[in-house]
This record gives structure tokens, C-alpha cells and sequence, in this order.
């Protein structure tokens, strides 16, 4: 319990910073918006370039612990998506809720957890699956609202236009770009390393207090649904992982723990971006993030119970 709350209170506390700031008029009413894209256009789009462009590749080829992290991940951010555009008619709300329920906080909480408890080999699994939630689940979920936002008629109009949108998207070009500039065998030059380090290291904290300043706002639109996403985070994308690891492939157990740690995390401030960037109702998806890091206090501890002696 120590080594979770090690890791989760820094993490309120700078929720808590944002908070107070908004509530005490420290930060203006526009500051939870400008903060975010702050977020969108420099810091993500930074750390993603520089996470790809430095990615040993070989090493992140593992294809069982992929298959188990993605499969998780991918299941219930499909599960959510096909319910909630059936449900509500719109493909980019539907999308951000899906994002809700499958973007576990590999980067902000997964990182640190991993190394203390799997040590310091625990980055490599903890790396990968940011590289997975950021490049591939995040990627979809944009392509997605793009169409959903797509006006055109006719499928050659709408392709065009969804390929536009997205090649203006920084989210979606950084790490295209950082991949490539890996697979070119470029290395990064020390001052580029370091602009791209501090810009990136601005990324945690930012979100963040980002998020704390929305909460502290007079919130709009429907919240109640947050909690079905939350259970879909904290319960069934870990049971699908799980399946997958242990049962399906049979996973060494480093690999195996890694992935199962990582699937039960809660759910980033990823969605929360996306829905502030398309100003999209945002109420929802904040209270989602609250209450699954509420909640991965005790579902968290339940798993470092069962993979630790």
C-alpha cells in the first residue's frame, strides 16, 4: 500500500495545486483550456518524438507481453466505443469515452510503479506499454473523432478530409516523425535532446494541474456515466489481460505480472486532452480520471498482493 500511495499522492497533490490555484482566482477561468494546449502542442507532442526517436526497437519487440497488453486495451476500448455509439449517436463522444475506459496512466503512474516494484527492468515493460497506449490507442481514438467530425459527403471526400485533419494533428505527427527518425539510425543531437527533455518533462505536471483547474470550474453536461468507465478500467481490462497472459499464452511471470500491473492502472489524462482540444463535454471524462486513481488505491494494492511474495 506504502509504494502505491508513494507514487498516487504526488500525483493528487499537483491535481490539488491546480484546484486551490482556480478557487482562489490564482489562475484565470481560460487557464484550464490554455494550460491544455500548452499540453497538446508542445509538451506531448515533444516527449512522444523523443520516446520514438530513442525506442530500441529490437528490445520492444516482445510479441506475448504485446499481444496481452493490447489485447486488454484494445477490448475494452472497443467494448466502450460500439456501446456508447449505439447508445448516444455520436462517434467523437463515443471514442473519448472508449479512450476513458481503455488509457491506462502508463507514463505518470506506470513508470515509477513498475521500477519500484518489478525494479529497475521494470522500465522496459512500462515503456513499451506508453508507447502502445500513446501511438496506437491514442492514434485510433483521434482517427475515430475525425471521422465522427467529418462533414463531407461521399468516402473519397471523407478520407480526404480525415487525412488532413490528422496530418495537421501534433499528437498523431510526432511520433510518426520520432519513428522515423529511429529507423533512419539518426541520433538525437545533445541540445535537441535537452529542448526536447524539458518540453517533454512540462508534459506530467501541466496535465495535471490542467485537470485541477477544469474540476475547480462549474462543470456542464452529464457525469453520471463515469463509473461504468471506471469498472471497465479497473476491472475488466485487467481480467481480459489477465486471461490473455496467464491462461492464453502462459507469459514468463515478470512479463506476465508486467502486463496485468499495467492494465490496472487508472485511466490517464489522455482523454481529458482530446476532449478539452475538440471542446467536447469534458465533465465525464475528469470524474472518470478522479475516480479510477480513487479506486486504483485499493485494486492496485489487491494486485501488488497477488504478484509480489
Amino acid at each position: 500500500m506504502s509504494t502505491v500511495l508513494n507514487v498516487l499522492l504526488p500525483i493528487f497533490g499537483l491535481i490539488l495545486v491546480g484546484y486551490i490555484c482556480r478557487r482562489s482566482n490564482r489562475l484565470g477561468p481560460t487557464a484550464a483550456s490554455e494550460m491544455n494546449r500548452f499540453v497538446v502542442w508542445l509538451g506531448l507532442p515533444a516527449l512522444l518524438f523523443s520516446l520514438t526517436a530513442k525506442a530500441d526497437w529490437a528490445h520492444i519487440w516482445q510479441p506475448g507481453f504485446l499481444l496481452a497488453f493490447t489485447g486488454g486495451t484494445l477490448a475494452v476500448f472497443l467494448l466502450t466505443l460500439a456501446y456508447r455509439w449505439k447508445t448516444t449517436g455520436s462517434l467523437v463522444d463515443a471514442s473519448i469515452d472508449g479512450l476513458s475506459a481503455g488509457y491506462a496512466n502508463t507514463g505518470y503512474i506506470g513508470i515509477p510503479l513498475c521500477v519500484l516494484v518489478l525494479g529497475e527492468d521494470g522500465m522496459a515493460p512500462a515503456l513499451i506499454a506508453s508507447l502502445i497506449v500513446v501511438c496506437l490507442l491514442f492514434a485510433l481514438a483521434v482517427v475515430c473523432i475525425e471521422v465522427g467530425l467529418q462533414s463531407q459527403k461521399g468516402l473519397g471526400g471523407a478520407i480526404a478530409q480525415v487525412s488532413l485533419a490528422l496530418l495537421k494533428n501534433p499528437l498523431v505527427v510526432a511520433p510518426v516523425l520520432g519513428a522515423l527518425w529511429s529507423f533512419g539510425g539518426l541520433s538525437l543531437a545533445p541540445a535537441l535532446d535537452e529542448f526536447l527533455r524539458l518540453l517533454g518533462a512540462a508534459t506530467v505536471p501541466c496535465a495535471l494541474v490542467s485537470l485541477g483547474l477544469f474540476l475547480a470550474q462549474r462543470q456542464s453536461g452529464p457525469a453520471k456515466g463515469a463509473w461504468p468507465l471506471v469498472a471497465l478500467k479497473l476491472v475488466l481490462q485487467p481480467l481480459v489481460t489477465w486471461f490473455i497472459a496467464f491462461v492464453l499464452l502462459d507469459l514468463p511471470p515478470f512479463w506476465a505480472h508486467a502486463a496485468l500491473l499495467l492494465s490496472a492502472l487508472p485511466t490517464g489524462t489522455g482523454p481529458f486532452m482530446l476532449a478539452e482540444y475538440y471542446q467536447r463535454q469534458a465533465a465525464l471524462v475528469s470524474r472518470a480520471i478522479l475516480f479510477s486513481t480513487l479506486g486504483s488505491l485499493l485494486t492496485l494494492s489487491l494486485i501488488l498482493l497477488l504478484i509480489t511474495p
